[in-house]
């Protein structure tokens, strides 16, 4: 029985009618991209990621763009290979069928190796980058975020900054010796305001759920976690006012969980941070919840006072 191989008349008459479609669809295509504003051109720039408004973010940006140009060689690579393939090995004449080929050994063994280059060299570079936005061994300021169903409560640290404090949740030990705190609700979105050109860390704490602490502009977010303080710091470069939020589904209101923030010189920060201490938001350590947190700020529940109060 033989092989039954198409009219070779087919294709044509097939590709005949693709190339009107064709047409029609880059077209579009154009039209679409010529009516991207200015606002838009960064974004094709930086490959579809914001403009970083922070030193790591620079460093973020730039692993970006790395991974999606090697991304983007590695499949000119594979296409020029598949191409190559189509052609070299067509068929020449309507009952000719190309020799069928099992393997092939130099290729199997490059297309094992440069996979492994590849991951070895993504991977340290993401090292290399983690490094920068977490190991700073000495920021300028400290702030203690924390994040609650369902909002966000800023602590800003009054004084001077005790750089040889951790962020150990066995000990009671920070790095300022008073805070004043910024609390938002479901209804009202705090402002976490931060000085330009200073390097900020932040202690992310959760006292019920796993939520996840991020600005775009920042380029890096990192998960909440209840039971243990995740870190990373910020240079900002740009005075301005940003966006951030929550990244993690965190329940039934997370869409509210949102925040502004203002970065600032770094005269009004400590301006702002001296007006906040002399309001009645203010408390010798931060507010970050606790084992047992019974409301969104972290602090005890009027009953429960009198409970405790009528227990003495």
């Amino acid at each position: 029985m033989g092989l039954q191989l198409p009219p070779r008349g087919v294709g044509k008459a097939r590709r005949g009618r693709r190339a009107p479609l064709l047409a029609a669809v880059l077209g579009i295509a154009v039209v679409l991209l010529a009516g991207c504003s200015s606002e838009n051109r960064d974004d094709w720039k930086n490959l579809a990621m914001p403009s970083p408004a922070t030193e790591q973010g620079e460093s973020t940006l730039a692993l970006w763009q790395g991974a999606w140009v090697a991304a983007l060689l590695t499949g000119v690579v594979v296409w020029a290979l598949i191409f190559w393939v189509v052609w070299r090995y067509r068929r020449r004449s309507a009952d000719e069928i190309p020799i069928q080929t099992r393997y092939n050994l130099p290729l199997e063994i490059f297309y094992t190796v440069a996979p492994i280059i590849m991951v070895i060299v993504f991977f340290s570079h993401t090292v290399r980058v983690q490094n920068i936005v977490l190991d700073d061994p000495t920021p300028d300021n400290t702030v203690e975020v924390v994040g609650q169903q369902w909002s966000w409560t800023f602590n800003h640290g009054v004084g001077e900054q005790d750089p040889s404090a951790n962020d150990d949740l066995t000990d009671d030990e920070f790095a300022y010796d008073q805070y004043a705190y910024v609390s938002g609700t479901g209804s009202d979105i705090p402002t976490l305001v931060l000085p330009v050109d200073q390097t900020t860390r932040f202690n992310l704490y959760s006292p019920d759920v796993i939520h996840d602490f991020g600005v775009p502009a920042f380029l890096i977010k990192m998960d909440v976690i209840p039971g243990r303080v995740n870190h990373y710091q910020v240079t900002p470069t740009e005075i301005g006012t940003y966006s951030g939020k929550c990244y993690e589904l965190c329940g039934v209101y997370h869409s509210r969980m949102l925040f502004n923030v203002e970065v600032v010189s770094q005269e009004d920060y400590a301006a702002y941070v001296a007006d906040l201490a002399e309001t009645d938001n203010t408390s010798d350590a931060p507010l970050i919840g606790g084992e047992n947190a019974d409301t969104q700020v972290g602090l005890t529940s009027e009953a429960d006072e009198y409970a405790e109060g009528d227990a003495e």
